[in-house]
């Protein structure tokens, strides 16, 4: 693969409190940082368009004890099936399940069910994670 040098010009304030934090980070040199910014820039860009593909986790913590959410939990991820890949359902507590929806399709797709499955009554917490399918990323 080619590699191209190129400059970029900042204030100082802003290149030692960059240098500090990747220092924190473990990063071994300011270029691996600004290759991993440039990645993340080009996967938020992807998932705004929402015609790429696209991968990521739906993550909920849910009350199983509300019937009904376990029900539309399962009901919405049938209609997914080709953008659903696999769940992981861990049982947190007596109360409290938390499940892992593993995706992959559409940007706009994926959001769709982010939203449908987030927003459902008896769901406490969730957030969808994106990232690419890696295909595109060098």
């Amino acid at each position: 693969m080619k590699i191209t040098r190129f400059g970029v010009s900042v204030p100082d304030e802003l290149l030692e409190r960059f240098d500090r934090i990747i220092e924190e980070k473990g990063y071994v040199n300011r270029s691996e940082a600004i290759r991993d910014m440039m990645r993340d820039f080009i996967v938020r860009y992807e998932w705004e368009q929402g015609e790429g593909e696209v991968a990521g986790t739906i993550t909920m913590l849910y009350n199983h004890d509300e019937a009904e959410v376990v029900k539309e939990l399962l009901d919405l991820q049938h209609d997914y099936l080709s953008e659903i890949i696999s769940s992981i359902h861990v049982h947190m507590d007596e109360h409290n399940c938390l499940e892992v929806i593993i995706v992959k399709g559409k940007a706009n797709r994926i959001k769709e069910i982010a939203d449908r499955l987030l927003s459902l009554k008896g769901v406490k917490h969730g957030k969808l994670v994106m990232t690419g399918t890696g295909k595109e990323l060098v």
